[in-house]
């Protein structure tokens, strides 16, 4: 029997919720697919464990987690303590220390999920957005000169390199390569950006001959950003900054009915470090604690992870639960205009995969 040690951090506000659901459809479905066995490690990293102890994790957190072959995470914000803290001591280095630099967002409009959009169909808008995790806009260099003077100046870089761009585009034209349409588009913004997204533009027109199969094309964020609600449909692959990326998938969760459904995963491919999987929701502080939040991005979120693991036939499992689920749409939380409770869909997912 395959064993799996996965590290688990619920984290702030509806993260520990949500994420016992997802922990909950992913034993259920590996015991009964698979016959996988998943240890799961429960770490208290937090905004309490921060405010207890001055840090966000122990001085032994990144070997701790080293030792595990995946990491489940729920969210990560308090609005007690500045994101400074929690993101950017835990979330953020993450991705880095451990080189998790492919994030991978599928948006995929379910069957029983409204669309705010007009005309589109189940399966009509089915994207995964590849993003760049580990440098662009989101590199931690810059500082202020005169803070807390008339004359303050705060300077925020984006660091770029070819390493960085390649491998992220050689990511996402192997992935375009696996699916059935084979269309990829890259986003950029070098009219305005020339230094950093022009290393992009270059990179991109680069890589792309070495994949002929693959119909890609360049296009800009603010056209992206139109055409994610004018037609999303039109999108397969889609590559993008640390940034854009970012932007572009809460919109494309809010196209394909709710953020509620927006798993990730945060993937160093060569699993020299453990990867991390987490849904895209954030711990939303307003509803926390309420019961009430959806918990199937978290779910879909583990689905991923499950393949990273090899786990491909229990992944699927997962996810068909999940479509059954809202297919029915006896059961939905308030983001999908009902009023059950977080739990409620759990116990509709594993009473679906049949554990």
């Amino acid at each position: 029997m395959a064993v799996h040690r996965i590290a688990v951090i619920g984290g702030d506000g509806i993260g520990p919720e949500v994420i016992d659901q997802a922990i909950r459809a992913a034993e259920a479905a590996a015991r009964k697919i698979d016959k996988a066995e998943l240890i799961w490690n429960k770490l208290p990293w937090s905004t309490t464990y921060y405010k207890q102890h001055g840090r966000m994790l122990p001085d032994d957190g990144w070997d701790t987690l080293r030792q595990h072959d995946a990491i489940l995470f729920g969210a990560v914000g308090d609005p007690s303590v500045p994101d400074k803290v929690t993101v950017h001591e835990l979330l953020l280095p993450m991705r880095r220390r451990f080189d998790q630099y492919v994030n991978l967002r599928p948006a995929y409009l379910f069957a029983g999920v409204p669309c705010p959009l007009g005309g589109k169909k189940p399966g009509d808008i089915d994207m995964l957005v590849y993003r760049e995790n580990t440098e662009g806009e989101y590199a931690p260099v810059g500082g202020h000169l005169y803070p807390g003077t008339a004359h303050e100046v705060a300077v925020q870089t984006g660091v770029f390199t070819r390493r960085g761009c390649e491998r992220i585009l050689r990511a996402a034209f192997e992935g375009a390569r696996k699916r059935p349409r084979r269309k990829l588009t890259s986003i950029t913004k070098s009219n305005a950006q020339v230094y950093g997204m022009g290393l992009w533009d270059e990179v991109f027109a680069a890589v792309r001959p070495d994949y002929p199969d693959v119909q890609s094309a360049s296009l800009l964020v603010d056209a992206a950003a139109m055409d994610f609600v004018r037609k999303p449909e039109a999108f397969d692959v889609v590559v993008a900054s640390n940034l854009f990326g970012d932007i572009l998938t809460d919109l494309s969760a809010a196209v394909t009915g709710s953020i509620g459904l927006a798993s990730s995963a945060n993937i160093n491919p060569t699993k020299q470090f453990p990867s991390m999987f987490e849904p895209v929701h954030g711990s939303a502080p307003d509803i926390a604690g309420k019961g009430i939040a959806n918990p199937l991005a978290a779910v879909l979120s583990a689905a991923l992870m499950l393949d990273h693991l090899g786990l491909g036939k229990t992944a699927a499992a997962v996810r068909q639960a999940v479509a059954g689920v809202l297919a029915a749409g006896t059961v939905k939380t308030p983001d999908l205009g009902g009023t059950n409770t977080t739990t409620e869909m759990g116990n509709a997912v594993v009473a679906a995969i049949g554990g």
